[in-house]
């Protein structure tokens, strides 16, 4: 069942961030975490789509994921991500501006940067953890066996920063893309040049003061001046703005703002005449975290009084409402919010959680169909994944449980512990059963890593 095997590999692919420590690039992903947020996500995934159609990338292979971190990075490690940091995020003050980053970045998939890195990794062959989380997020694209396991070979740990360290070569041709990619999609490429300027001057701080994107895209004066030759070559085109990706873009940093800053500062910061979308989302999000309830409730269905068919609004009452335990009215928001976005496995996720946490035979039943629809659509949530496992105890099936388990602690980077689930998992399930396949996945990673 060599599909079922695909699917199951593909919460390693992130995997591949979760266990990259690279002299400071990266910090490990399961400490910091990724901020989940279906509407965060789809924003992101708005942001990005006319880069990777430019790209000549499919828009919906490439997933925009953030992690939590306050510095200024982003990259990819693989074909199918790209990683920002929500410092990055926050700091960018236009859309424009992500797009430039975003640009950058899948000119670095599409030009082939990423595969060249991963041909020379395997060569290497130092056996180090990243080499074999590629080896997976190979897997997971569907590399033949053989190429997985010279990937598996592995790296040192400074092939690691060189891995993640683009060549002045990999850089220019980069920006000639990332710049080509935002005129095609009617993007001023004078953003790239803005994005830039944050970081001019710290190329003489030491590399710990830097922020890591400066690390991994070295800012050369070479690179700056070819850069502005690109911009200027398409000054004679028509750009134009896109009200839809600003929008996008205004309700994502509402969000992850609100979530990540002091809700005291988040409110001061808002003019009270400000009645936008974003401003409302970011009140509500803020009396939420006062535990100002109700008052985060009259915000956010002010925004869905003006938009009553946007799953992400509706989502976001569900976790207003589950965290403030009112469980009745988060299933229904939740409800709601599936049925208008029915293939979004994040809302399904919530979706699931409220189910079990309101604690009746008829919804915990439910939460277990729910909540496998999740994973069938992303794998890579630790926290669908736990949902999952306590659904499949519910429901008397602790062989799966120990199954959801594993691969929880596996997208964590806690591998011992992802390996004893897998060993109970394998001798719980039916040999050779689709989560039997799930488990060796986790045990075979678990014991090459050792």
């Amino acid at each position: 069942m060599p599909g079922v095997r695909r699917r199951a590999l593909s919460l390693f692919a992130a995997l591949v961030v979760a266990l990259v420590v690279a002299g400071g690039l990266v910090r490990p992903v399961a400490a910091q975490g990724l901020v989940r947020d279906a509407g965060v996500e789809h924003a992101l995934r708005q942001i990005a789509a006319p880069l990777l159609t430019a790209a000549g990338l499919p828009a919906s292979r490439i997933q925009i994921l953030l992690i939590n971190d306050p510095t200024m990075n982003a990259f990819v490690v693989d074909s199918n991500h790209i990683f920002m940091h929500t410092g990055m995020l926050m700091r960018l003050s236009t859309a424009a501006e992500v797009q430039a980053v975003l640009a950058h970045e899948a000119a670095h998939i599409a030009n082939g940067h990423i595969a060249r890195r991963m041909t020379n990794m395997r060569s290497a062959a130092l056996g180090s953890r990243l080499g074999l989380l590629l080896a997976l997020a190979a897997g997971a694209a569907g590399a033949p066996g053989n190429a997985i396991m010279g990937i598996a070979a592995g790296t040192s740990g400074s092939a690691q920063r060189i891995f993640l360290s683009h060549t002045r070569g990999e850089e220019s041709s980069a920006d000639r893309s990332g710049v080509r990619y935002m005129a095609q999609a009617q993007v001023d490429p004078g953003a790239m040049l803005d994005v830039l300027d944050l970081f001019r001057g710290q190329e003489a701080l030491a590399p710990g003061r830097q922020d890591p994107y400066l690390l991994s895209h070295p800012l050369t004066r070479d690179r700056l001046r070819g850069l502005r030759g690109f911009v200027a070559a398409q000054q004679g085109r028509q750009f134009s703005d896109n009200e839809t990706v600003d929008y996008w873009f205004s309700r994502a940093k509402a969000v992850v703002g609100a979530f990540m800053q002091n809700p005291a500062v988040t409110l001061r910061n808002l003019r009270r005449d400000d009645t936008s979308d974003a401003a409302l989302i970011s009140r509500a999000v803020a009396y939420h975290r006062q535990s100002r309830t109700t008052q985060a409730l009259d915000a956010i269905d002010t925004v869905i009084a003006r938009r009553p068919n946007d799953p992400y609004l509706m989502d976001l009452r569900g976790q207003i409402l589950l965290e403030s335990r009112q469980y009745a009215g988060a299933v229904n928001a939740y409800a709601k919010a599936a049925s208008l976005g029915p293939n979004e496995p994040l809302i399904l996720a919530g979706y699931g959680r409220a189910l079990l946490a309101r604690d009746t035979p008829e919804s915990n039943r439910q939460a277990l169909g729910v909540l496998e629809r999740a994973q069938a659509g992303d794998a890579n949530d630790p926290g669908m994944l736990r949902d999952l496992a306590v659904a499949y105890a519910k429901a008397g099936n602790n062989g799966m449980a120990s199954v959801a388990t594993a691969e929880r602690y596996a997208v964590l980077g806690r591998l011992r512990d992802a390996g004893v689930h897998a060993r109970r998992a394998m001798g719980m399930v039916p040999r050779g059963s689709p989560g039997w396949l799930r488990a060796q996945d986790v045990l075979n990673m678990v014991e090459a890593a050792e």
